[in-house]
């Protein structure tokens, strides 16, 4: 199971390092190249609300089997891919796959381990930032020392070494009850086909060198997909987004936070090595190397945030000062080396940037969980989704104005500075989000990460 989270994290962070490759490759500009980032997010988005309950209803190892199967004939695709679109809807296939394996994988080992599962799934939560720690790396040596493609041909001969082991390893499931199937999957089309709208909405604004109708269409046929899909919410069974939790403000503060959070923090920075390369002509290990120190310095704070901070100084206070240092790394990445090397100045923003999330992410995981400790499961998968959305948007944006702009690629640092800011903006709000009424500042309990 660990190995499954492995690959998944390693993908997420593997292709920021390839997309100058892959631009020159496919003859694709910079914006296409980066749908290659949202085409992922967007099918982990649609995926995270109804894996989980395919996998409750129809059995782990059943769901495991044809998620892992769906990943990795996927990742074979994409590395056949002849052009860019083939590629951007070949890695959407592979999202759904990825993101399908995700609460299948907890599901397993929660069912192996039974009331022990807690050491288990928390050494598998230290998974991530080692992915994201080894996948820049990995990228950058398989585009300096062979191709882009195999990137994602790696990820073949991972799967079936997977399947192998789950049909030796992993027990069979019970029969599968039809019946206990409730799935919004209406639900999560709408919202997959809304966040599409926007993202291509903005894609035209962008691209659009006269005023034309596309771009509004497309907004707002993102609008009324959208409308829609709220509509849903109140009528269906079992909503992706709970009636009870749309009711409450903390959850819309909360929530609010985490998108501008995942635009922030996980889906600019994606482009980082991009702008290395273009802009100051580093090379491709170099590039990739600043996304490995980054994950380093975050899994070490992240950490160290969950022991010893949490229980002394609760949720705001290590939430501001993580968004606020946050902040700094991207304005530090918006401004010129002061007498740095190129390498190193980044280095040190990329650090910088560690350091806050390190310090900002337990307690945003953390903050809206006691609105409703029934539905954890939901309450995690939405604020992952609200975190993947934001990520999407702000690629989605960044890509056509790179792609549209005259300097390109070094259009970047203005988007740097303006989340940058945006953080900064958010971060008042922070004095809203709910601190768990059973957890005192000197009170001696054990967070989750």
């Amino acid at each position: 199971m660990s190995l499954a989270l492995l690959m998944i994290s390693i993908d997420i962070t593997i292709v920021a390092t390839a997309l100058d490759a892959i631009s020159t490759d496919l003859r694709a500009t910079v914006d296409w190249s980066a749908w290659t980032i949202s085409a992922y997010q967007l099918g982990s988005v649609t995926a995270l609300p109804i894996a989980g309950r395919l996998s409750d209803a129809l059995g782990r190892k059943r769901m495991f089997f044809i998620f892992i199967s769906i990943f990795t004939g996927a990742s074979l695709l994409c590395g056949l891919s002849t052009n860019i679109y083939e590629l951007i809807g070949f890695r959407f296939v592979q999202a759904l796959g990825g993101g399908g394996l995700v609460p299948s994988v907890t599901g397993v080992v929660s069912d192996l381990y039974g009331s022990e599962r807690d050491r288990p799934i928390g050494l598998m939560t230290s998974i991530y930032p080692l992915g994201a720690l080894i996948g820049p790396a990995v990228g950058g040596v398989i585009v300096t020392y062979f191709s882009w493609r195999f990137i994602f041909f790696i990820n073949v001969p991972i799967g079936i070494l997977l399947m192998v082991l789950l049909a030796r390893l992993v027990p069979a499931d019970p029969p599968a009850q039809p019946g206990r199937l409730r799935v919004d999957v209406p639900g999560a089309v709408l919202m997959c086909l809304s966040i599409l709208a926007l993202m291509l909405g903005i894609g035209e604004i962008g691209r659009s060198t006269t005023l034309t109708l596309t771009p509004f269409a497309l907004l707002g046929t993102a609008i009324v997909l959208g409308a829609m899909f709220f509509v849903r919410q109140r009528h269906a069974s079992l909503p992706i987004l709970p009636a009870v939790l749309l009711r409450q403000r903390s959850f819309a503060l909360v929530n609010g936070i985490n998108l501008l959070y995942g635009a922030g923090i996980f889906g600019i920075f994606s482009l980082v090595p991009l702008y290395a390369q273009v802009t100051f002509g580093m090379p491709v290990l170099e590039a990739g190397a600043l996304l490995a120190i980054r994950a380093g310095v975050m899994a070490v704070l992240a950490a160290l945030t969950s022991v010893l901070v949490i229980r002394r100084f609760g949720y705001r206070l290590p939430m501001a000062v993580g968004f606020v240092v946050s902040a700094a790394g991207l304005i530090m990445l918006a401004t010129p080396p002061h007498g740095l090397s190129a390498f190193a100045w980044l280095a040190v923003s990329s650090t910088v940037s560690g350091i806050g999330v390190g310090i900002a992410g337990p307690p945003s995981n953390n903050a809206n969980i006691q609105l409703m400790p029934a539905q954890i499961g939901a309450i995690v998968g939405l604020r992952a989704m609200f975190r993947q959305i934001g990520g999407i948007v702000a690629i989605t944006i960044a890509a056509a104005i790179v792609g549209t702009s005259a300097t390109g690629p070094r259009a970047l640092p203005l988007i740097f500075l303006v989340l940058g800011l945006l953080l900064l903006a958010v971060t008042p709000a922070i004095v809203g989000v709910p601190e768990d009424p059973a957890r005192s500042a000197t009170r001696e309990a054990e967070p989750l990460i």
